[in-house]
């Protein structure tokens, strides 16, 4: 989790954007890292079966990003 997470926090360091808030960081089964228009939510496999949270979303407008 932390792996994933810094590697995330450096793709975007390396365009100049940091994150608002980070979350979760200490506890490793979830981390959310806040980038203002972009959350990205970093799930141990357990933690997102459990929370569901594609649930909360499913009529939402969905974009493709490359």
């Amino acid at each position: 989790m932390k792996a994933i997470t810094e590697q995330i926090q450096e793709i975007f360091e390396g365009i100049k954007i940091k994150p608002l808030g980070i979350e979760g960081l200490s506890y490793s089964h979830w981390v959310l890292l806040d980038y203002g228009d972009v959350i990205v939510h970093i799930f141990e496999e357990e933690t997102r079966s459990f929370y569901e949270l594609e649930k909360l979303w499913i009529d939402a407008k969905k974009i493709e990003y490359q």
